[in-house]
């Protein structure tokens, strides 16, 4: 027998990050490439699907043999992290202890609170908690969401005051209450809300929906400062997706993390040296560490320049949206759009996501969410992370045609005259073309629009995408460029109405509607007054000093929004996009959140 040991080769250096929890985001996002979808090999000595290159800053980067695409890698772990954050609230209910008979004996003992037979109602406590009797004859009792409030009155106040453009010094000015007892009552309505959310949309898992139009954008809040010796904001993204046809919005998320301890997480990255890492394999990826932020400071000053001096130049929306790709050219991940500038700063407690992770983990969040969507409509804003985003969650059901995504653009610097002599010039092409189609109407004559619009597509930017333009303004929407990212040919489509009428869905209404609704009846979101004398900073006196209360802020809203907010068309009952969307019966009202669960 030899004694010799057999030797092992040692283990590989991965390629690329590993998967994890089945999730693997680096690969060709090209849907006409037959890498869209593979996943790369993890370690080294295959090249024949990718291959790795270090990008301008360099990080490494994935590069597609077969078409060229080169798509900068992410760590699957922190998109994980991200995904867990944002979907916290869907685990609520389920993470609290449910009441049980506490008579250890008893058969019930193991039986929870609801179990039709088990229990019955009898009566409430001294403190209004309700007081549930076993069939053993034990009783206990389920306390109240106010529980341990006194004057709770107030509540239903503060709601209201919150949602509809009450500043917080006003409200506390109005209802005579101490700033204390205002936080601590925004704390319980945020509770309430995701508790009351987290019960209807775990519904959506399981709710069959046939077509599915989602208008996905991003909104910057800047946060004040709180030092007079440095006045740099922190500026927060939050991504929403909106149904246009019902105006539920399913989800706002800022790209912060209040539950992370800041010190903490710095003395950590730094005893393991995790800024030295490249970036998609760093313990702390999806983070911004004060290392990122020095490093982003330093790049910005150079871009800013030439960005600056390209924008100044165009004056229609198909420059706009070519110095768009022009300006995603310039960054050092094509896929990071939140880099820092000596305007910004981060915050002193809690972390700031990358925004691309936030962004990333929103469609991921979406699929999960709404798991038997038969076919999804995505309407993106032109930003080349939203698009690997969309692509890299769902790049299953875009394989099989399930799934159309489109780029928008929308001129909105415009005037009411202008729109409206857009509207005008629609209108006279509109009244041509209607003697010309054999038995017109609105509908054939707004699709024979849009396929002499389809046929004069123009290329664009360093893709060479291909954008339509909208031929039947909307004041809204006045004047509008659409690009289809999943374009291919539909069966039994050969005259093109398929694909018009397609186009002719292609809209940011429902996101645009939820936005400006956030700008107008919530002070803390007000577009900030910009200032000569503060060098570019931004300062509102009603805005936020902790960021954290821009994501409580902005969930009440959301949920404000879905449940509660009417709309009434002529001859109809008031309706909420709730209603519409089959989430509830009926608009509800405020003590319905408040209270729920009592």
């Amino acid at each position: 027998m030899s004694l010799t040991k057999k030797l092992v080769a040692p283990a590989k250096p991965t390629r690329i990050p590993v998967s994890n929890n089945d999730i693997q985001y680096n690969f060709c996002k090209n849907p006409e490439c037959g890498n869209f979808g593979v996943k790369p090999p993890v370690t080294l000595g295959t090249k024949k699907t990718y291959s790795i290159y270090a990008g301008s800053d360099g990080a490494p980067n994935l590069k597609c043999n077969i078409c060229g695409e080169q798509p900068p890698l992410k760590s699957n772990r922190g998109i994980i992290e991200e995904i867990e954050r944002i979907s916290s609230y869907l685990y609520v209910a389920e993470s609290k202890p449910i009441p049980t008979c506490p008579v250890a004996t008893c058969e019930n003992h193991t039986v929870p609170y609801g179990t039709k037979k088990a229990y019955r109602s009898f009566g409430y406590t001294a403190s209004g908690a309700k007081r549930i009797q076993c069939t053993c004859g034990a009783t206990f009792s389920i306390p109240k969401p106010t529980q341990r409030q006194r004057k709770t009155h107030y509540n239903i106040d503060i709601f209201k005051l919150l949602v509809n453009k009450v500043p917080l010094s006003r409200i506390v000015n109005i209802l005579g209450i101490s700033w204390e007892v205002l936080y601590n009552r925004i704390d319980f309505i945020h509770s309430q809300c995701i508790a009351f959310s987290a019960n209807r949309e775990n519904k959506l898992r399981d709710m069959p929906i046939e077509r599915l139009y989602l208008s996905i954008d991003r909104q910057e809040y800047e946060v004040n400062w709180t030092e007079r010796k440095d006045k740099r904001n922190i500026v927060l993204t939050a991504m929403a997706s909106a149904d246009n046809t019902t105006g539920y919005v399913f989800g706002i998320h800022p790209n912060f993390d209040h539950s992370l301890d800041k010190e903490k997480i710095e003395k950590d990255a730094s005893k393991i040296s995790d800024d030295s890492q490249p970036k998609p394999f760093r313990k702390y990826a999806r983070l911004w560490l004060e290392s990122d932020y020095v490093l982003a400071r330093a790049k910005a000053k150079a871009k800013k320049a030439k960005a600056k001096a390209k924008l100044l130049t165009s004056s229609t929306l198909v420059e706009d949206i070519a110095d768009v790709y022009d300006e995603i050219q310039l960054r050092n991940d094509i896929e990071a759009f939140d880099e820092k500038t000596d305007e910004e700063k981060l915050s002193s407690y809690g972390m700031q996501v990358h925004a691309e992770y936030t962004m990333i983990a929103h469609f991921y969040f979406l699929k999960n969410l709404m798991q038997n969507v038969k076919k999804w409509r995505f309407f993106l804003d032109q930003e080349t992370g939203i698009r690997s985003a969309c692509f890299g969650a769902f790049k299953q059901e875009i394989e099989q045609h399930r799934a159309e995504a489109f780029y928008v653009s929308i001129e909105k610097q415009m005037t009411v005259g202008d729109k409206r002599r857009l509207k005008e010039k629609a209108k006279e092409r509109f009244d041509e073309i209607w003697p010309t189609i054999p038995n017109p109407t609105y509908d054939k004559v707004k699709l024979e629009m849009l396929k002499e619009e389809i046929r004069a597509v123009i290329q664009i930017g360093y893709y060479k995408d291909r954008w339509v333009h909208h031929p039947l303004p909307s004041m809204s929407e006045a004047n509008k460029q659409m690009c289809w990212l999943t374009e291919h040919e539909f069966e039994d489509d050969e005259n093109g109405d398929h694909v018009a009428r397609l186009y002719n869905k292609v809209s940011l209404h429902g996101v645009d509607t939820f936005f400006e609704k956030i700008r107008r009846r919530m002070s803390m979101f007000e577009r900030p007054i910009h200032s000569a004398s503060n060098k570019g900073r931004t300062w509102n006196g009603y805005a936020a000093y902790n960021p954290a209360m821009v994501t409580k802020l902005l969930e009440i809203f959301r949920v404000t929004h879905n449940y509660i907010d009417t709309k009434k068309e002529k001859g109809e009952p008031a309706t909420t996009p709730a209603t519409r969307l089959g989430l509830a019966r009926i608009p509800l009202d405020y003590k319905d959140i408040l209270y729920y669960g009592s």
